[in-house]
């Protein structure tokens, strides 16, 4: 969470506002834009954290404009490299960027939400192989989004909030425990959740309202908030399948469509080759192109959540619990025995 706050001021200089959902109000980053694309040509080259923090720690007072702008420049790549898109390290720094921070006008020109998307989509994809121990991506927006929407899994404490709303948990740490304990207990309590304990539309309460940009609200934005496209992230394509939570958006969930395959596309993260995606991926560059073309339709109600078909469905084809039937006992849910509670009468 450290770098939320002078990424808010970046927004103000050099990043325009506009953005969807989840992104927009979490990390205030432009969703609609240009992809972010090009070649990794220059894959093996990356720069570690440290001489940028030791050459760029803090701009010398006084600066000329030009020193601010290779200062604001380095920042924005660690920024990039380190929160954003960081990868298992989280201590190193691509020169990819170097393209994007050289014209740091058109930076806000840039998809920047629908690309962490893609990224941390791909992330948590590869982190369900059981192999695979560590989770990389924009983590920071990971834990904001649950704590905002399961408030039962909210750390105590953190009341107040500002812009960005993940800055709320800054300074948050969840200290140190034994993962399988951890792991077991996270599971159990979402088992037990109740419909009460998730929130669909948590940003809609006049609070929240009261510390968003208002440039977020503005209908040409607010529309993109339910495109169904291509979320790109250089060699990374994924699918933003919005029309599956429309209850976000104050609507009914029906029984969702079949899911776009694209297993094909998820051994393509730019390693092992290289080429240029724009071209290598056409057609879903153009896809996000006519982003405009793909926005859903639909009725927004008073009483938003899933319809009864859509639980008849899931009921049919999704996983009730996810922990073993020996944590799911509960001896309050048995009855009491009759000659029980006649037992010491006299």
């Amino acid at each position: 969470m450290a770098g939320l706050y002078h990424l808010v001021r970046l927004n103000d200089r050099w990043f325009r506002l506009d953005e969807p959902l989840d992104v927009a109000y979490q990390l205030g980053l432009p969703v609609d834009g240009r992809y972010v694309s090009g070649c990794l040509q220059i894959q093996k080259f990356a720069v570690n954290c440290t001489w940028f923090q030791e050459t760029f720690g803090e701009c010398p007072e006084g600066a000329d404009e030009e020193t601010v702008r290779r200062f604001a420049r380095a920042y924005i790549m660690m920024l990039l490299g380190t929160q954003l898109f960081a990868d298992k390290s989280s201590n190193r720094i691509h020169i990819r960027w170097l393209p994007f921070v050289a014209r740091l006008e058109e930076m806000g020109g840039y998809s920047w939400g629908s690309a962490e998307l893609a990224w941390l989509y791909r992330c948590m994809c590869r982190v369900a192989n059981r192999h695979v121990v560590k989770l990389a991506g924009p983590l920071q927006l990971l834990q904001s989004w649950i704590f905002w929407q399961f408030p039962a899994f909210r750390p105590t404490g953190y009341d107040a909030f500002s812009w960005p709303l993940a800055s709320r948990w800054s300074g948050y740490n969840h200290g140190i425990s034994e993962k399988g304990p951890r792991v077991q207990m996270a599971r159990l309590r979402i088992d037990l959740l109740q419909a009460r304990d998730f929130i669909w539309m948590p940003y809609s309460t006049p609070d929240v309202l009261q510390v968003v940009h208002p440039e977020v609200l503005e209908p040409r934005h607010t529309m993109l908030w339910r495109c169904v496209t291509s979320l790109i992230y250089f060699a990374v394509v994924e699918w933003h399948q919005v029309d599956r939570v429309l209850p976000q958006f104050g609507g009914v969930q029906p029984p969702p469509h079949p899911t776009l395959n694209i297993d094909f596309l998820m051994s393509k993260d730019g390693r092992g080759g290289d080429c240029w995606f724009l071209s290598h991926l056409q057609y879903w560059h153009l896809h996000w192109e006519t982003r405009a073309d793909h926005v859903l339709r639909f009725d927004v109600v008073d009483d938003s959540g899933p319809s009864q078909e859509f639980l008849a469905w899931w009921h049919q084809h999704g996983k009730r619990f996810l922990s073993p039937e020996v944590y799911l006992g509960d001896p309050r849910g048995i009855p009491i025995p009759v000659e029980a509670t006649q037992r010491g009468a006299g």
